[in-house]
């Protein structure tokens, strides 16, 4: 998770957020060259003697214009490619359904009988030591490694923001609507969201914990659970 020193981004734990880093540093790259380009021409323009002859510049014009089209295809282009991940929902292993409320999360694992709980924030009186202020839940979301995980995502009332940064998730829970969102978790971790859209006076307390195990783990907790 992120800490207070921190002016990146969380730690990737899934492919699509490996990709949005890489995306990231690449429009960077892009940005700077572009502010290189600018400082340099500005520099120029201050330090060398201007002259008032007129010189026919249509190549000038024609490079301009060409260079911003191709700035703006090499930010496109692999932008397009992400989101069509983002959106590409095969066969997941596991479907999960999270309902938003004012203010906790109710969770639905569609793929086995009666397995729903709802998940509160832990009082800051009631924490354990070690664990986050205004992050850790009573019911932490169990997922499997290496494993496609469908999120299918709703609200009960107003709206809502399902977001783990780490996973590279944030799908809108909004009332009447089912959205989707998927994601593979690459080792096993416990990761900490938030709701991202302000749904009241409690918004800043309905936080999201994953909880990424080996398969083994994972069938070991849900075989305990009762039925």
């Amino acid at each position: 998770m992120a800490n207070h020193s921190q002016f990146g981004f969380q730690d990737a734990s899934s492919p699509i957020m490996e990709e949005l880093i890489q995306f990231h540093d690449h429009a960077l790259m892009v940005a700077l060259a572009i502010c290189s380009l600018v400082l340099y021409l500005l520099t120029l323009m201050l330090t060398e003697k201007l002259s008032s002859s007129t010189v026919d510049a249509q190549e000038i014009e024609l490079v301009w214009t060409i260079l911003p089209a191709m700035v703006l295809i090499t930010l496109a282009l692999p932008s397009l490619r992400i989101l069509y991940m983002m959106d590409e929902i095969n066969e997941p292993d596991l479907t999960l359904k999270a309902i938003g409320h004012q203010w906790y999360w109710t969770y639905e694992y569609t793929d086995f009988k009666d397995l729903t709980f709802d998940s509160y924030m832990v009082p800051t009186t009631d924490l354990p030591r070690g664990h986050f202020r205004l992050l850790e839940v009573d019911h932490r979301v169990i997922v499997p490694t290496e494993s496609a995980v469908r999120v299918i995502v709703t609200a009960d009332d107003v709206l809502h923001s399902w977001a783990v940064p780490s996973l590279g998730v944030k799908t809108d829970a909004i009332p009447g609507r089912l959205n989707q969102t998927s994601f593979i978790a690459t080792r096993p971790g416990v990761y900490y969201g938030q709701c991202s859209e302000i749904c009241g006076a409690n918004h800043s307390f309905m936080p999201i914990v994953v909880e990424s195990v080996p398969l083994a783990n994972f069938e070991h907790w849900s075989s305990l659970l009762p039925s």
